[in-house]
């Protein structure tokens, strides 16, 4: 009898101590249980990965094939003829070199774009005007020359500006009225004809597109010295670009129109459709390509310009026939 007491005691003791641990482990919060770490880190896993990849489709979306620390030098590369790479210039006649127009970013046959000195300064055009309109056979270019999507430094370079060193600008930006009317249907010449010294074209900010060179025949890009947005004005005060400008709407995006030469064709951005930079080895003699665009709405296959980080990086010359300007009458 007491031996059975004795086991009823123990078993009783027995059931309590299991009920209460059982009751802690239940009421256990989450940060005391135990975390398997490995399986915890192979359940997050899928998600970092899927952004990783996301991130990569992105800068996937454009290929640069051009170094910005070295691109090649422009000078010399004048011709009297269509020739890839070259500007066909009307002139011929350029003025004598200086030491001006040139710094340390030029070294040999290439030029770093990312050391280059700016103007200083950010002026605001708040009268800039640019339209365009179609009128049966004629595209009208309307406007003011002044940039209406960005800033421009200051003009006449200051004593000041570290830019005077190298390039002592004396001429003010000044609104020059212009209406001209280009072809809205171009079509290639039977020969490519030059490109003057003055405007080959209008971008869609309504800023006037000159050829590479410089009143020396050297490469106006990497000689001379422009604003923020790689542009400045010439002794009438027009408000010029030689070659890309990040202020361009649309330059970096993939085949975006942004501007027009005085030919009726488009000048387009420096990407093509997949998103890959175009160089001189995709263009023919006048800096062109015919390959599919959206023009005035519709997706077509037609010649076209482009605009590019490489010499001439604008029109080298004429495909279609160009309209005369002001500046050449």
């Amino acid at each position: 009898m007491r031996n059975r007491l004795i086991f009823l005691f123990i078993l009783v003791v027995t059931f309590i101590a299991i009920a209460i641990i059982g009751s802690r482990f239940v009421n256990q919060s989450p940060a005391d249980v135990p975390v398997n770490n490995n399986l915890q880190f192979v359940e997050s896993e899928p998600v970092e990965t899927e952004t990783t990849e996301i991130n990569n489709d992105a800068v996937k979306k454009q290929i640069d094939r051009l170094d910005p620390t070295a691109i090649p030098l422009g000078d010399g590369k004048v011709s009297n003829s269509p020739k890839v790479g070259y500007v066909f210039s009307c002139q011929t006649n350029f003025r004598q070199t200086s030491n001006l127009h040139g710094g340390e970013w030029i070294e040999g046959d290439t030029w770093d774009s990312t050391q280059k000195l700016y103007v200083l300064g950010s002026v605001a055009w708040p009268t800039a005007s640019f339209s365009t309109s179609l009128q049966n056979v004629s595209r009208t270019l309307t406007g003011n020359g002044l940039p209406i999507s960005h800033t421009t430094g200051i003009f006449p370079i200051k004593r000041t500006d570290p830019a005077w060193q190298y390039d002592r600008n004396p001429n003010p930006i000044t609104a020059t009225e212009f209406r001209y009317s280009i072809p809205a249907k171009p079509v290639l010449a039977r020969e490519a004809s030059c490109v003057p010294m003055g405007i080959v074209g209008y971008t869609l900010n309504g800023v006037a597109l000159y050829n590479a060179l410089d009143d020396a025949g050297l490469d106006a890009a990497a000689h001379e010295v422009q604003d923020t947005c790689d542009g400045h004005p010439q002794m009438a005060g027009q408000y010029h670009y030689h070659g890309p400008s990040d202020c361009i709407s649309d330059i970096n995006q993939n085949n975006k129109l942004i501007g027009y030469a005085l030919d009726g064709f488009g000048i387009y951005s420096r990407y093509d459709a997949d998103g890959v930079e175009y160089t001189n080895a995709d263009l023919d003699a006048c800096h062109g390509i015919t390959s599919e665009i959206e023009w005035d709405g519709e997706v077509v296959e037609m010649y076209h310009y482009v605009m590019t980080r490489e010499y001439p990086y604008t029109i080298g010359c004429f495909r279609g026939t160009p309209i005369q300007t002001r500046a050449e009458r």
